[in-house]
C-alpha cells in the first residue's frame, strides 16, 4: 500500500515508519526539512518536503496514497488550527474512495477514571479539549474508511514522559528523593511505542469506517510506581515525594492538569477487532532497563 504518514520523525511516528516498512507498505514520510527528509530515507521512506498548515500540498499527497496516517501535531498553541488544516486536507482527498485515514487523539479526553473505554464520556482537560470534535469529525466523514487512535501514556525507546518524570526534583538531604508529579495516587494508563505503532498499521490495514480505539495495553500504574521505579534507575533507592497540586500546576501549566487525571483504560476494543496484541515489556519493567540521562 502506498501510505502518506505524517510526523514519521517525531517520537511515535518514528516507530510507525519503521513498523509500516517492515510490513511492506511504500510510505511517503511528510517532512519540514532536509535533514529530517535524510532521516526518513534512510529508514527506507520516500521524503516529502511540506507543512502541515500547507493544505494544498498535503491535499495532492493525500490523493496520490492509497492511505493516509496522521499522527504529526506541532505541541503547541498552533495545534488545533494546524491540525483542523491538515484534516480537512486528508479527507477532501480521499472523499467517496473508501481508502484508510488513521487520525490520532489521545486518552486524556476521557478525563479521569477507572474503567476507560471507547464508550466512555468525554471530559478533555483544556491541553486536548480541542482535539474531541476533531476526532468526532474525523469518524463520522463519509466515502473515507476512517480510524481514530487515542494513545496512552507512551513510553519505550528511552523516550516519552517518563524523561519528565526523571527531570523531576530531588530534595535535599543526606538521602535525596525524586519529586514526583502531582501526589503520585493518580494512575497512568500506558503502552509502549512499538505496540502503538502496530495498532497504527493494523487499523490502516483492518479497521472499520467509523472506529476508535484505545492505544491502551491495559496496566495502569500509579505515578507512585512509576516514580519509584524511575527514582531506581536514577540511583536514588525508590525514593520518592509528592508534590502538591498547586505546584504541579504552577511547573507544567496546562500539560499538568492532563498528567494529574487518574485513568485506567484497557484498549480491549483494538485486541477484539483488530487482532492486536501488545506484547513489549510493561512500563515499570521498561523503566529498569533503561538509563536516563538526567543528571543527579
Amino acid at each position: 500500500m502506498r501510505v502518506l504518514l505524517t510526523g514519521g520523525t517525531g517520537y511515535i511516528g518514528s516507530s510507525v515508519l519503521d513498523r509500516l516498512v517492515a510490513k511492506g507498505h511504500q510510505v511517503t514520510a511528510v517532512v519540514r526539512t532536509a535533514d529530517k527528509a535524510a532521516a526518513v530515507q534512510a529508514k527506507g521512506a520516500a521524503p516529502a518536503v511540506a507543512d502541515l498548515s500547507d493544505g494544498a500540498t498535503l491535499h495532492g499527497l493525500a490523493a496520490a496514497s492509497d492511505g493516509v496516517v496522521h499522527v504529526a501535531s506541532p505541541g503547541d498553541g498552533t495545534s488545533a488550527a494546524v491540525d483542523e488544516t491538515a484534516v480537512t486536507a486528508f479527507l477532501d482527498a480521499l472523499r467517496g474512495s473508501d481508502r484508510p485515514f488513521v487520525h490520532t487523539t489521545g486518552v486524556w479526553v476521557h478525563g479521569s477514571g477507572s474503567a476507560i473505554n471507547e464508550s466512555s464520556a468525554m471530559n478533555a482537560p483544556r491541553l486536548a479539549a480541542w482535539r474531541v470534535p476533531l476526532a468526532e469529525r474525523v469518524r463520522e466523514a463519509a466515502g473515507v474508511r476512517t480510524s481514530v487512535i487515542a494513545p496512552a501514556v507512551v513510553y519505550g525507546r528511552g523516550g516519552g514522559l517518563l524523561n519528565l518524570v526523571a527531570a523531576g526534583a530531588r530534595t535535599t538531604g543526606e538521602a535525596p528523593a525524586l519529586t514526583m508529579i502531582g501526589p503520585g495516587d493518580q494512575h497512568w494508563s500506558t503502552v509502549h511505542v512499538d505496540d502503538l505503532a502496530e495498532l497504527y498499521a493494523l487499523a490502516l490495514e483492518q479497521a472499520p469506517a467509523g472506529s476508535y480505539f484505545l492505544g491502551a495495553s491495559g496496566l495502569n500504574p500509579t505515578v507512585r510506581e512509576i516514580s519509584e521505579a524511575v527514582s531506581r534507575a536514577l540511583g536514588l533507592s525508590g525514593r520518592v515525594e509528592p508534590e502538591p497540586v498547586v505546584q504541579t500546576l504552577d511547573r507544567l501549566g496546562l500539560l499538568g492538569e492532563a498528567l494529574l487525571l487518574d485513568q485506567q483504560a484497557t484498549g480491549d476494543t483494538a485486541r477484539q477487532v483488530l487482532g492486536w496484541a501488545p506484547e513489549q515489556p510493561s512500563i515499570l519493567d521498561d523503566i529498569a532497563r533503561t538509563r536516563f540521562t538526567t543528571a543527579l
